[in-house]
């Protein structure tokens, strides 16, 4: 009987299945970061390209 207590309670616990659920939780997060960035990489690289080179073709004046 004892035995049977001990898989009673084993098969109720839930607190693996709860850290299980923010594993998959917090991989899908990250998951999804990971892609919003690669979809957005390109376009700042370009957009970082034309604003150095328009800053770089600036001269500044330090006289009054």
């Amino acid at each position: 009987m004892k035995l049977f207590k001990i898989a009673k309670k084993f098969n109720n616990d839930e607190d693996g299945a709860v850290t299980v659920d923010w594993v998959v939780l917090t991989a899908a997060v990250v998951g999804l970061g990971i892609a919003a960035l690669a979809a957005v990489k390109k376009g700042t690289g370009s957009l970082t390209t034309k604003i150095n080179n328009h800053l770089s073709s600036q001269s500044i004046v330090s006289t009054f």
